[in-house]
């Protein structure tokens, strides 16, 4: 299983295909002038376009400031620590919820505190409709680092000719969440054989293992780390999240209704989703137009499964990018303005109307736009209602450091070498030494 460290998670949400820079320097409407504010951004092709129509419009308001992007490698996070390091950090840079409390931390980041205090109105209007789940995400040690720009989730896709003709019907809203029980009755019904002849699985992951199973994990009742932005403690040893974990890794190692690690060596599971050799696959946003141009895919989507230990409903993670000001930027004020347009009604209206993502502005939410974007959905709500359900993944800026252990005790979980309950031990004492060094 490859190491799933943060640069990883980002290329598999958002590089699908890379944007050469040149292109989208060429594509129109970026200024060039060399008092132009600059753009940090990492997208597949599509959404690099979805960028350029949110500045586009923003040059049609604001013709005085003009905007150069900076297309992002692999690794967003070396890349923006090299730029900074050599006095060339970009004005405006996109923020992933998993990095950018490292580079706070660093103060690379200007805590957008000042300006919103400058302007109490558009703050308050701000906050009123956005989700909080989001928002909060983003604010680190008492600062507010970045404004949320979209939501990603992980929910279920699922191939709705299969579920007919195995007479089940998922839960359309998240309150109405299916029990592990339900879920594993019909992940069973729907393991078998595709029209090929070949395996089909009733679930498949397009997301990072050891994350889908810490999802299983929350909706057994137990959240991950305490708190979740700066945490002090994991909650690896609390026994409901083991058995969500666990839960999760059986799905392959003990029922076998899941292709095992070595299964997906040679086929990704969204091929496998795509091609109907899976019946549902768990993964976010990300991968909605991926599978909506398919029209031979009868697609839906579906919430998670809730554990005997969970609450009213289920969660989902947060998943979402924001966009940020760097701190020495000399262009603080003009900055201010494209990242308010952007993460604003008019910016969020683009964004909602593209397909490519979902908003974060209720707004945008409710907006024509968006519901026609995803037209082909019955369970429209599982989007619309997905922010309101969501619950952050651990900001620390040492995540690098736990992702690497949580990785390597998570895998073993995962390919049936150990049980669950084997996390509370040595893998968890050395995480929570790291985040309380005391």
């Amino acid at each position: 299983m490859p190491r799933a460290d943060p640069a990883t998670l980002v290329r598999r949400r958002t590089l699908l295909g890379a944007v050469p820079a040149a292109a989208l320097l060429a594509a129109g409407g970026c200024g060039t002038e060399d008092n132009a504010l600059t753009f940090f951004f990492q997208a597949r092709p599509q959404e690099a376009l979805v960028r350029l129509r949110i500045i586009e419009e923003f040059r049609k308001r604001h013709p005085d400031i003009g905007i150069r992007t900076i297309m992002s490698g692999p690794d967003p996070l070396q890349q923006m620590l090299t730029y900074c390091a050599g006095g060339k950090c970009p004005d405006v840079l996109m923020a992933w919820e998993l990095l950018y409390a490292g580079l706070a931390d660093r103060g690379v980041l200007l805590d957008l505190n000042t300006l919103l205090d400058r302007d109490p109105g558009y703050a308050a209007a701000l906050r009123a409709d956005s989700y909080p789940a989001l928002y909060d995400t983003f604010g680190y040690a008492g600062g507010q680092y970045a404004l949320p720009e979209q939501w990603s989730g992980v929910f279920l896709y699922y191939n709705r000719e299969y579920f007919a003709e195995a007479g089940i019907t998922p839960p359309a809203r998240w309150p109405d969440a299916w029990s592990y029980a339900e879920f594993l009755d019909a992940a069973r019904a729907l393991t078998g054989r595709a029209r090929s002849g070949r395996t089909r699985w009733g679930f498949v992951d397009a997301w990072v293992p050891y994350f889908s199973a810490a999802c299983f994990g929350r909706n057994n009742g137990a959240e991950w780390f305490t708190p979740p932005v700066n945490p002090t403690r994991s909650n690896l040893g609390d026994p409901r999240f083991a058995e969500g974990f666990q839960f999760y890794a059986d799905l392959a190692v003990r029922h076998c209704v899941a292709p095992s690690a070595a299964e997906t060596l040679s086929v990704s599971a969204p091929d496998l989703f795509r091609s109907g050799r899976a019946a549902m696959a768990l993964g976010g946003h990300w991968l909605y137009a991926e599978f909506a141009g398919h029209d031979d895919l009868a697609l839906d989507v579906t919430v998670l499964p809730v554990g005997p230990h969970g609450g009213q409903g289920a969660v989902t993670a947060v998943g979402s990018t924001g966009l940020a000001i760097a701190a020495d930027s000399p262009r603080i004020e003009q900055a201010w303005e494209f990242v308010k347009f952007a993460t604003g009604p008019v910016g969020q209206e683009i964004i909602a109307a593209s397909g490519l993502f979902v908003p974060v502005l209720g707004s945008a939410m409710r907006s024509p736009g968006f519901a026609a974007a995803h037209r082909g959905i019955g369970n429209l709500e599982v989007f619309t209602d997905g922010p309101a359900h969501s619950r952050p993944l651990p900001v620390t800026p040492i995540w690098g450091k736990i992702s690497a252990l949580l990785e390597r005790g998570g895998n073993r979980v995962l390919r049936g070498a150990a049980d669950a309950a084997s996390l509370h031990g040595r893998v968890a004492a050395d995480i929570d030494a790291l985040l309380d060094p005391s």
